[in-house]
């Protein structure tokens, strides 16, 4: 015998016995069945709403267990039974090559049954942007936890004649090798023993290769469990020819050479443990490996940096396999930084002195959770904490700060990492700018920066504005000195050369003469400047009191510099605290104002006062109402001076009425300013077929009464933004998805000297509301009334704009403060570098709609926030954090389908998986019809 060819003819010879019994279509058309009844009906996938297959990869390790013992029951068990085991053990061939060849044919049927499940990621890519990382993943760890429970079943099958008991002892074998890992198991311990395990089990390894990342250590744990199995295979039939109670020299080979095999597979793993380098992330956007922008913020480090990890040894069982993850991404900062970062994991029970250190210098606090077990419930106060610490500045991210948690429809909670990558990059970007925000201003600078003053003749100003100009010109040679070279300044005198710097200096920024009130009839120039290369910004005059020029001039500066903690100016609508316990006509945008504090200064702009803070870097303006002139001459002189103005602002707004949702008219006052520069929001809203679901109130009629319920139904209003109404731009950032409510459309007219530059669209599917009864119905169908097109959702605007303003308002000249009308430096013209940013929404961003945008997908919603929050950063130059911001897991979600296509979808799976085993029935037919003939024609019938 050919014993090259065994293995392969051994494994033709079980694929044809399998499918010729009926048995083995019955196994795989129920495991094809049972893997989409769990995703459609048990997992709910089209409530659940995010654009995975995790819940079908999440079931595998158990449908595993049942369809491998099946499998495998009757491969040695019926050879031992039929009494053809001896004609296998006495062939020439190496024993090795029929079990190989018997675990290659059962491992092309395990392949077989996987492929059936593969209309179902298909079909989510066909309608939802699918990460495929994940899912290659998931059938490679499906193939490898296979193969371990296939070999765990020859095992088993060869010691027994009896199939069912075969079956029976191969489920228990495999049950047990997947529970050793499982939180089920690893519950009861603490974490450093509940780590050991997951690494012996083989559900652990397979969910970490399921999130996306092939870790080599997962890889040859896999493989040391068929090589040992098999092995083990190998040596029992091995024991079938040997005579009882004896010891010869072939049998003490046989059982060294299974134990050195068995212990160097031990040793290979426990050896390998400590290597967590070697993995390979799959994920798109790499979610589970530090990107290039968290490499190069790491690459500026000048000190040692300390990232701590608090984890307590006995803690939540929904967090502790979460530990692990953590504990490999810090590991990757520290080889980023070339060993200028130390890492630490510190469990504060075991260490009291830093117990004490986290709860009284870093206000690290233990979280108590409420665990419970067969027969009681019970509170664990456990740590769960990173600290991240650059010399003396520090920032600590607790468990809600690490977490994304959501509930799923069968109410079990989904429980995974959030985007630790952002988190910690941004705490470590918060302490080194604040390190640095307390020493060099200079360091940040990468281009000059030069100081421009546009002041006329001594003989012409003011006695007051002679001694300001001495004290900042002292002023301005400290900074200069400090600088190294990266700051200068000049003054100019406009009236110089027949006054052609006036001319020029009032076209392109507007900077018209001053005149003081003692003497009007003569006019002066004092305009200040900051410029580079790529931007020009006015620095505030103030009043001119020489004590506040360094800090205007600071705050200037850092608009130039990179490593600075830069600074919003948030003006949104006052909350009446008694109307908002009620829930009535409040707009609190508090989630929105937390963001923003976490990754920026912020400073609550009251915009009555005509002015805005000389320390604002960008001015961001929510849902504005009935502003007054001056406060429209504060937005505007901010844009005029270099600024950026973002705004989210509509001519309407929704709140609750009487269990119903009231339209109003908001008027905010910005309405001559935006068409002065060419923009119009229609009055009216935008409708999408392609939309979001709400948890409205929902009027129902029944005969004649009417009674009001809360469901969660598709809600047109909610417009659901995905890749094609995603501009590329940096301001959408990796956003897969984002929800618009209640946006009315925008125009934009195009004006000389400005970019236009387009956002966000609706779907071509959107159409104009009319009317006011927005209130949801049941049982009502939404249709537009005519065509439907594309409506523009969101725009940016950038160049030089005209200020609607002749003269400052009569009542900013009137204050008895002012030197002179010109005090506040009015500008005409803004420079080039001036922005608007419109969003034409006033409740996007509003904690009313998230908190409904949450009850309805079940997990926390932050898309529009993460949209805001990556148009600040876009301004202000700050695009580290844009590209690994919206990284979080459940931030991908279907598209919104009506029911027809959802039952259309799932009973496509459902022909899919027919097909494919109708494809493989017709293939075992037509192989047998040649072997039939072949038999035929060598027989001479």
């Amino acid at each position: 015998m050919d014993t090259s060819h065994v293995a392969r003819r051994v494994s033709a010879k079980e694929l044809g016995l399998f499918f010729a019994s009926p048995a083995a279509w019955l196994f795989l058309g129920g495991f094809a069945a049972v893997c989409l009844f769990v995703v459609f009906w048990i997992e709910s996938f089209f409530a659940r709403n995010i654009a995975d297959v995790r819940p079908l990869f999440e079931w595998m390790p158990i449908l595993l267990i049942f369809l491998c013992s099946a499998i495998t029951m009757r491969t040695w068990s019926e050879e031992r039974r039929n009494g053809t085991l001896e004609h296998v053990l006495v062939q020439p061939s190496a024993l090795w090559r029929f079990s190989l060849g018997k675990f290659q044919a059962c491992l092309s049927l395990l392949m077989l049954a996987l492929m059936a499940t593969l209309a179902l990621p298909v079909t989510v890519s066909l309608i939802a942007d699918l990460d495929w990382g994940p899912v290659w993943a998931g059938y490679i760890a499906s193939v490898l936890l296979g193969s371990a429970y296939l070999s765990i079943g020859l095992f088993v099958s060869a010691r027994t004649d009896n199939p069912i008991v075969s079956l029976l002892g191969s489920v228990a074998l495999c049950g047990l090798v997947y529970l050793l890992g499982s939180n089920l198991f690893t519950e009861f311990f603490t974490n450093d023993t509940a780590e050991i395990l997951r690494l012996f089990g083989s559900g652990s390894r397979f969910d970490s290769i399921t999130r996306g990342v092939i870790d080599l250590r997962d890889l040859i744990y896999y493989l040391s469990l068929v090589i040992a199995f098999l092995g083990l295979n190998v040596y029992t039939l091995e024991k079938e020819g040997w005579a009882r109670f004896s010891s010869t020299l072939r049998q003490r080979h046989w059982r060294v050479g299974t134990f050195l095999l068995l212990a160097n597979l031990l040793v290979t793993n426990i050896w390998m443990q400590p290597i967590s380098q070697l993995r390979w992330d799959l994920t798109q956007g790499k979610l589970h490996s530090i990107s290039e922008s968290s490499q190069e913020l790491v690459g500026q480090l000048r000190e040692p940096l300390l990232i701590r990890g608090y984890f307590s040894a006995r803690n939540h069982p929904m967090l502790a396999p979460l530990e692990p993850q953590l504990r490999n991404l810090m590991l990757e900062y520290a080889e980023a930084t070339g060993g200028n970062a130390r890492v630490e994991f510190v469990d504060p029970a075991l260490n009291p002195a830093l117990e004490k250190e986290a709860n009284e210098y870093y206000n690290i606090k233990a979280t108590p959770f409420q665990v419970s077990d067969r027969y009681q419930a019970s509170l664990v106060s456990g740590y769960f904490s990173i600290l991240v610490k650059y010399a003396n500045e520090y920032q600590v991210l607790s468990f809600s700060d690490l977490i994304e948690a959501r509930t799923s429809t069968s109410g079990k909670a989904e429980v995974r990492l959030r985007n630790p990558e952002f988190d910690i990059t941004r705490a470590i970007r918060d302490v080194l700018y604040s390190y640095r925000s307390g020493g060099d201003l200079f360091a940040g600078i990468e281009q000059p920066v030069e100081f421009i003053a546009y002041v006329s003749d001594a003989d012409l100003l003011p006695d007051a504005l002679l001694s300001y100009l001495d004290s900042i010109k002292a002023q301005l040679d400290i900074a200069v000195q400090a600088s190294d070279g990266k700051f200068s300044y000049r003054f100019l005198q406009p009236e110089a050369d027949e006054g052609q710097l006036a001319q020029q200096i009032e076209e392109q920024w507007g900077f018209a003469p001053m005149a003081s009130p003692i003497d009007p009839e003569k006019d002066f120039y004092f305009y200040l400047t900051l410029a580079d290369e790529k931007q020009v910004v006015q620095l505030p005059s103030g009043d001119f009191n020489p004590g506040n020029f360094r800090k205007s001039l600071d705050s200037g500066l850092k608009r130039f510099a990179r490593d600075f903690t830069k600074t919003v100016a948030f003006a949104a609508p006052q909350v009446n605290q008694q109307m908002a316990a009620y829930n009535l006509g409040s707009h609190s945008f508090n989630g929105l104002e937390s963001i923003i504090t976490r990754n920026h200064s912020i400073i609550l702009e009251n915009l009555a006062d005509g002015e805005i803070s000389p320390e604002a870097d960008i001015l961001a303006v929510v849902a504005p109402h009935d502003l007054s002139e001056l406060a429209v001459f504060a937005i505007d002189q901010f844009l005029m001076r270099g600024g950026t103005v973002v705004l989210a602002t509509s001519p309407f707004s929704v709140e609750p009425d009487g269990g119903a949702l009231a339209l109003r008219s908001w008027d905010s006052g910005l309405e001559a300013w935006l068409s002065h520069h060419g923009v119009g929001i229609a009055e009216s809203l935008v409708l999408d077929k392609r939309h979001a679901r709400f948890p409205a109130p929902v009027q129902r009629d029944s005969g004649n009464l009417q009674f009001q319920d809360s469901r969660i139904i598709d809600y047109p209003y909610f417009i659901d933004i995905r890749e094609n109404g995603l501009a590329r731009h940096p301001v959408n950032g990796s956003l897969p998805q984002l929800t618009m409510a209640w946006a009315s459309p925008l125009e934009v007219k195009r004006r000389d000297k400005l970019r236009v530059t387009q956002l966000l669209w609706s779907s071509p599917d959107a159409w104009l509301g009319a009317g006011d009864d927005i209130s949801p119905r049941a049982n009502q169908t939404w249709q537009p009334p005519g065509d439907t097109q594309r409506q523009l959702l969101g725009v940016a605007i950038q160049g030089r704009f005209q200020s609607l303003f002749k003269t400052p308002p009569a009542s900013l000249q009137d204050r008895p403060e002012q030197v002179s009308p010109g005090v506040n430096a009015f500008v005409r013209r803004s420079p080039e570098s001036s922005r608007i940013i419109i969003y034409p929404s006033n409740d996007f961003l509003s904690d009313r709609v998230l908190g409904a945008l949450v009850r309805a997908s079940g997990n926390r919603y932050l898309g529009p926030v993460e949209l805001f929050s990556n148009t600040l950063d876009w301004a202000l130059r700050e695009e580290q954090l844009l590209q690994i911001r919206s990284r979080a897991h459940f931030n991908r979600t279907l598209p919104p389908m009506e029911q027809k296509l959802r039952v259309s979808l799932e009973l496509a799976n459902y022909a899919a998986a027919i097909a494919w085993l109708a494809l493989l029935g017709l293939v075992t037919w037509l192989q047998g019809r040649r072997r039939k003939k072949r038999y035929v024609r060598e027989l001479g019938l």
